[in-house]
């Protein structure tokens, strides 16, 4: 059951692994950090399905990697190419947890100006350092001074009234030249770092792509990528017109089947032919060692829930597998069950 038999074509798995590098930047397209949502089990899920997709941690703050019990720096080799989002504002603190990124095997590190809640505020890091320009090109250039690895800005165009575009010029002119940073992902709307809601600074700040594509030939030396808002492939490669790299969040763990055609479309590889059901089964070996290790089934069905968003069984899939996992000594045939929710009503569609 932990087998996927397809003539002529290789697993999801085995695809990955043989992987020849693409033409194009990873940062061509990336899946954003998401708190809560993209951890490492997550990332081997969305791995399954992309060879090229930039994957991301969720955001891990200086402190606990210098002063927690746990290993916040973990993550699988499969997960290549992968970025380590860091949250703080200590220049030495943050060097000291990139050199230790770097000795783990991370691709990047990306420092996180973005992030507008209360509980990122009150460590000074997040979104108010758009405020401190110069304490983020310090940031920047204490971490490219001991690591050979990108370091990347992921930010948003302004905070609260400092929001002209005069401002936002400024940041990122600073951080380039004085940081050293080469990379900026641009969130395109504002943040209010007081009166919303974390949730609300995801919708309610109007989107601005102009202002984000105006920075990009004001900086064409830079490479810069979108975030914020977008939807589909289709919204990705109209915005690739304009910026050298697209960054999707929710809508990719919603519907991750997205995910199947990215390397075709936007990374210029030929068509792998892999179906939802091929990459649930290509995760069954991943879900099987985590088992074994004591992880509980529910902490990775929970990212595979959107995968048959649209096709008919998907109720069904999503209904079997939130009862059913989180019960004592479930195992994959919990989630080979919910899968053939999906599967027999494709098969009877096939043979009508």
């Amino acid at each position: 059951m932990s087998e996927i038999n397809h003539p002529g074509k290789p697993s999801p798995e085995s695809a990955n692994a043989d992987a020849s590098p693409s033409r194009f930047s990873a940062q061509r397209f990336s899946i954003a950090p998401m708190l809560d949502w993209t951890d490492r089990h997550c990332r081997h899920f969305h791995r399954l399905m992309s060879r090229d997709t930039l994957l991301y941690t969720e955001m891990v703050t200086t402190g606990a990697i210098i002063h927690g019990k746990g290993d916040y720096l973990a993550f699988g080799e499969q997960e290549h190419p992968v970025s380590l989002q860091l949250g703080g504002s200590n220049p030495q603190d943050l060097a000291t947890c990139a050199k230790l990124a770097e000795q783990r095997g991370y691709d990047e590190i990306n420092l996180n100006v973005g992030c507008p809640s209360d509980r990122v505020q009150n460590g000074m890091f997040g979104a108010c350092l758009m405020a401190q320009a110069s304490l983020v090109a310090d940031c920047i250039k204490a971490m490219r001074d001991v690591v050979s690895i990108p370091v990347t800005v992921k930010t948003r165009i302004g905070i609260d009234t400092l929001d002209s575009y005069a401002f936002l010029c400024d940041f990122v002119q600073q951080v380039s030249e004085r940081g050293e940073c080469d990379t900026f992902i641009i969130h395109a709307r504002k943040a209010w770092l007081s009166g919303l809601s974390p949730k609300e600074n995801r919708e309610v700040p109007p989107l601005d792509y102009p202002r984000v594509y105006q920075l990009k030939r004001d900086f064409p030396h830079l490479t810069m990528a979108i975030n914020g808002g977008i939807k589909s492939l289709d919204e990705a490669q109209a915005h690739l017109q304009h910026m050298d790299g697209v960054m999707i969040g929710r809508e990719v763990y919603q519907n991750p089947s997205i995910l199947l055609d990215v390397d075709q479309r936007l990374f210029g590889r030929e068509a792998s032919g892999f179906t939802g059901p091929d990459v649930i089964r290509a995760l069954y070996p991943y879900i099987e060692a985590e088992l074994s290790k004591g992880t509980y089934l529910g902490h990775i069905t929970r990212h595979i829930l959107g995968i048959f968003q649209g096709i008919p069984g998907a109720r069904q899939w999503r209904r079997h597998l939130s009862e059913n996992a989180h019960k004592p000594g479930a195992g994959v045939e919990v989630v080979e069950q919910a899968l053939s929710l999906v599967t027999r009503p494709q098969m009877a569609a096939s043979e009508a």
